[in-house]
């Protein structure tokens, strides 16, 4: 009975090594409900104090004072709330992975960066081309897309409850496009609820254990 406990026992360390080999697994719950915490703050602040709440996809540059002055603003703002949930990511991921006794820059994270990278810089060049033309109500729905599919591509190398989040990013991406008067409730509710959801499910899932 000994022999069978021990075998069961070693199989068990094979697989945990083979996964944390081919797997990210530093990811940090934490930083997920900080990044939506970000986010929601960061939505708020655009609706109230710039006045960015999209009814349309096109604003031309006759449009009025609030809207010209508020766009510009609102691409600070989402910068400062991407430099935020990105530093928190990696400082907490790093974090964790000390913990584990493992290094957060590794091959895996690293092939985990570049399969995110393709969607989140073709996106966001086609985002501000798209801007600065006038097309500024799809700035929202278009953030949530390639985001979805940023995370579609990293699940392959993490937690494989990320492809779920990045496929209903995706389908409120598509559905905000649908619908540009509610994208900035579709965002928040992706951006800001979502990933405050998911950053407390992993964190009990995996790092409670």
């Amino acid at each position: 009975m000994t022999n069978n406990q021990d075998y069961l026992q070693d199989l068990a360390n094979i697989r945990s090594m083979m996964e944390r080999s081919s797997k990210f697994l530093s990811l940090s719950g934490w930083a997920g409900v900080l990044a939506g915490c970000y986010a929601l703050a960061g939505a708020y602040v655009a609706c109230v104090f710039f006045s960015f709440n999209p009814d349309g996809i096109i604003y031309p540059i006759n449009e009025p004072e609030t809207i010209v002055i508020g766009i510009p603003a609102v691409i600070v703002l989402a910068l400062i709330v991407l430099i935020l949930a990105i530093g928190t990511a990696v400082a907490l991921s790093t974090r964790k992975a000390r913990n584990l006794g493992e290094s957060i820059w590794n091959p895996t994270s690293k092939r985990m960066i570049i399969h995110m990278a393709y969607p989140l810089v073709g996106g966001g060049i086609l985002i501000l081309v798209l801007i600065t033309e006038g097309f500024a109500g799809l700035a929202a729905p278009l953030t949530l897309l390639f985001y979805g599919l940023a995370l579609v591509n990293a699940s392959v190398f993490t937690y494989k409850e990320i492809r779920s989040f990045g496929l209903v990013l995706i389908v409120l991406g598509l559905l905000s496009g649908y619908m540009v008067e509610y994208s900035i409730w579709l965002w928040a509710i992706g951006f800001g609820f979502l990933h405050i959801v998911y950053g407390i499910y992993l964190h009990i899932k995996y790092e409670q254990e």
